[in-house]
């Protein structure tokens, strides 16, 4: 079911407090690969960058959200995941109920770039921010949690080509040559949660 809360945890049935905004927590940063991921999703961020979208948004304000979430919800359901999209703004209109997806509306003077640094910090390892906000994206990083753009991120839910993805070093064989442009381990982190959504859809 998709919760609605506002940007302190609050909405009908999901009890009070900010711990309401989120999953059971994860294990270590590693576990992108193993256990369901927490994603957190810049809303308005990532609708207005696909065309799909977009296009509900010009209907309405409302239509696009319910749009994404809609998307996320499908995601949800299929791989086991975790969401919570943020967006700026009061609560108008109630989300679709489907999925693990929980929804987030900031209150003024907060930004949803504000609620979602806030959200990366209590959630930390094993939890990936979604966003084209180079500032949401380094707060998330910050934080501990995986980064990743919203085109990437759309990419791998529209069905994308995974990324190839290459080991860590302790992962490597004994005498295996390293590659010297081999990713950052934020860039292999981020990678293999894409990877879970484009697997788990297949």
């Amino acid at each position: 079911m998709i919760r609605n809360l506002d940007a302190c945890g609050e909405g009908e049935g999901t009890g009070h407090g900010r711990a309401a905004t989120l999953p059971p927590p994860f294990l270590a940063k590693e576990a992108v690969e193993y256990w369901p991921v927490r994603w957190l999703i810049d809303g308005y961020n990532v609708l207005r960058r696909d065309a799909d979208l977009r296009a509900r948004e010009a209907e309405s304000l409302e239509a696009g959200r319910t749009a994404l979430l809609h998307l996320l919800a499908a995601i949800a359901r299929a791989s086991g995941e975790y969401f919570t999209v943020v967006f700026d703004g009061a609560r108008r209109g109630q989300p679709p109920a489907s999925g693990q997806v929980a929804v987030v509306f900031s209150r003024p003077p907060e930004s949803a770039d504000d609620v979602l640094g806030r959200l990366a910090r209590e959630v930390g390892a094993g939890a990936v921010v979604v966003s084209s906000d180079r500032r949401v994206l380094d707060a998330g990083r910050r934080a501990g949690c995986a980064a990743v753009s919203a085109e990437r991120f759309l990419d791998a839910v529209r069905g994308g080509d995974a990324d190839d993805v290459e080991e860590d070093d302790d992962d490597r064989q004994p005498g295996k040559r390293g590659n010297p442009r081999r990713r950052s381990r934020d860039e292999v982190l981020a990678a293999r949660a894409l990877r879970r959504l484009r697997l788990d859809r297949s």
